[in-house]
């Protein structure tokens, strides 16, 4: 049986495996930082495609289809495809969904969806509901851009807070047995609300729901950031990765070089994307790639992945609504 630890915290007794991961990018991100991790790689951020909310679509296509194919598996061996997107009503994974014909459940964590899908997955597995998932989570930086800000046509001069939506969709295949790191733990986070209203400042939004999290698990599980090889959160930029260290500072919780931000780490200075990463396809890209990749090759062999996500939506915001912000956590082991 699963055991919860503390509040939040649940250890799960059979450990689901990641038995497969991968990514598809686009093209600003594949001259990041990860570029050497990125195999699968969009010729065009369109995609073949009309409209920018399409080629959205067809970057779930593509990085659900490259994951089963490297892994000689296919839909049909799937019990479930949980995740989701930050468009309207997830149409990017309910549309993915209908074309693979797998039974689905759409989860809506805005940025957070990643560790949200991977979080339920695990849960589902180790509760003996189904026993193969794929957990699938993209963005796209033009069709996030005129949802929630502004037309790109408009042209307006970005903050130097701000962040950018990463292009891309990545994928984790999780079962009840295999070979792989295994998912040891999962914790939900509570809803956290600072007061801020500024739809560009993000890092500022999510850092207290990161910061709320990792400190009830801390907390629940007894440990601290040295006992774990690596933890990185999701899509808090340079800045919210700034907020976040203060915030855990005052309670004597210090990160050091084993924590990382997946968002501030996605591109590089001269691309010019000021605090770094965002986007729902922000840590599922890094975490199905380079993260994947450090823990089968065993130089990490103890992660926690924090992603967060800021839950306004276009209606809140002309609203003059503050921003509600959530995070959850997944623990990533090596036996």
């Amino acid at each position: 049986m699963n055991r919860k630890i503390g509040k939040q915290t649940y250890e799960l007794e059979n450990k689901p495996v990641i038995i497969a991961s991968g990514a598809f990018v686009g093209g600003k991100e594949a001259v990041g930082p990860f570029s050497n991790y990125f195999e699968n790689i969009a010729v065009s951020d369109m995609m073949g495609e009309k409209t920018f909310e399409k080629a959205e679509r067809r970057f779930f296509e593509s990085a659900l289809s490259s994951t089963l194919k490297d892994s000689n598996l296919h839909s049909s061996d799937l019990d479930y495809m949980v995740g989701g997107d930050i468009l309207n009503q997830l149409v990017s994974a309910n549309y993915t969904a209908r074309d693979f014909q797998i039974p689905f459940v759409g989860v809506y964590g805005a940025c957070s969806t990643m560790a949200e899908s991977l979080a339920i997955s695990a849960g589902l597995i180790s509760s003996g509901i189904g026993s193969m998932v794929a957990c699938l989570t993209g963005s796209h930086f033009s069709s996030a851009e005129r949802q929630y800000r502004n037309p790109l046509e408009f042209g307006n001069q970005r903050p130097t807070y701000s962040q950018w939506t990463a292009t891309g969709a990545g994928c984790c295949i999780l079962s009840r047995s295999g070979k792989g790191p295994v998912i040891s733990k999962i914790a939900f986070g509570k809803v956290t609300d600072y007061g801020v209203v500024d739809i560009a400042n993000m890092g500022a939004a999510m850092a207290p729901a990161a910061y709320e999290t990792l400190k009830s698990f801390f907390e629940d599980t007894k440990t601290g950031p040295d006992d774990y090889d690596l933890i990185a959160t999701g899509d808090l930029g340079k800045l919210g990765s700034d907020v976040l260290r203060d915030l855990l500072q005052r309670d004597k919780i210090v990160l050091g070089k084993n924590y990382m931000d997946c968002g501030h780490s996605l591109f590089r200075e001269e691309q010019k994307t000021f605090q770094g990463g965002s986007g729902a396809g922000c840590s599922a890209i890094v975490f199905s790639t380079y993260i994947m990749n450090k823990l089968k090759s065993k130089v990490f062999n103890k992660v926690l992945l924090v992603a967060t996500g800021a839950l306004m939506s276009t209606i809140t915001n002309q609203q003059g609504d503050s921003i509600p912000c959530v995070a959850h956590l997944v623990e990533i082991d090596n036996v």
